[in-house]
């Protein structure tokens, strides 16, 4: 199913899909590494650490079958599958999902072959009851305006004891002063951050027990200073966060740093597990 709305509008607006596969060719004929696929596939701030991070939090089981909302182009998920996860991805941008399928055929030691991508709603996962282990969001829950909706799904579909563990952008002590683009939106529209207390009260209400909360913030603005450092250095990548976004990137670059700089936004670290209620 494809979903058209201003959202999918916004990610999938400035996409060069089919450049994007026939430049990874070119450049990476015995096919492309993780980190080469990093630029690309890793549309989050903290890159493979991050993602590294935050698969670290999962307390593994066999199997462990994971759940990443708004998997994007899809580096979470085969990072996820190095280390021997199942990893599905669910994403509302049609055309996120295809690239991602073909990036996990092209690329080396993606993991497994069977690396699932649906295109659906986070409100409505299209999902058997306590079917996951684990549900993963990395900067995602903040184009969702209806977080409790899609929490209420999280809580359905994990296992007894299942885990959710975030990477995400919520609200600062200035998010009044918050400077669009941003790679997540181009206006306020489609912009929903919650206060770090209101997202810890949201996820306690909904049945979720939380275990480790780290404010990421500082470590975040430090990658994405040196992350700026080498976009505003003249070099021919072979792929980067402009084959997504277009010729925006490079303001919406500039914003994150001035929105981190100015206390607009702050990056969390969250573990919490499920109890029934």
């Amino acid at each position: 199913m494809a979903f058209h709305s201003p959202l999918v509008t916004h990610y999938q607006q400035a996409l060069r899909d089919r450049e994007v596969l026939e430049q990874i060719r070119a450049h990476y004929p015995d096919g492309p590494t993780l980190p080469q696929l990093a630029p690309l596939d890793q549309l989050h701030i903290g890159g493979m650490a991050a993602s590294a991070r935050l698969l670290n939090l999962i307390d593994p089981v066999a199997p462990t079958r994971v759940l990443d909302i708004g998997a994007g182009l899809g580096g979470l998920m085969r990072q996820g599958a190095t280390l021997g996860y199942h990893m599905v991805g669910l994403d509302l941008t049609h055309r996120f999902n295809v690239l991602n399928q073909s990036l996990s055929a092209l690329a080396v030691n993606a993991g497994s072959p069977t690396l699932v991508s649906v295109t659906a709603d986070a409100c409505a996962l299209p999902f058997g009851s306590r079917c996951f282990d684990a549900v993963v969001f990395q900067h995602s829950l903040l184009n969702m305006p209806d977080a409790a909706r899609v929490m209420d799904e999280c809580h359905r579909v994990l296992s007894a004891n299942g885990q959710l563990v975030m990477h995400e952008v919520i609200s600062g002590p200035n998010v009044e002063d918050l400077v669009y683009p941003v790679p997540w939106a181009a206006s306020p529209a489609h912009s929903h951050l919650l206060t770090q207390d209101a997202l810890v009260h949201l996820l306690e209400s909904k049945g979720f027990h939380i275990q480790h909360l780290d404010d990421w913030t500082d470590t975040a603005l430090e990658w994405r200073q040196r992350q700026l450092q080498k976009e505003q250095t003249p070099r021919s990548a072979a792929l980067s966060p402009a084959w997504v976004f277009g010729d925006r990137f490079t303001q919406m670059g500039k914003h994150l740093v001035e929105n981190l700089v100015n206390g607009a936004i702050k990056l969390v670290e969250i573990k919490a597990s499920c109890y029934a209620y």
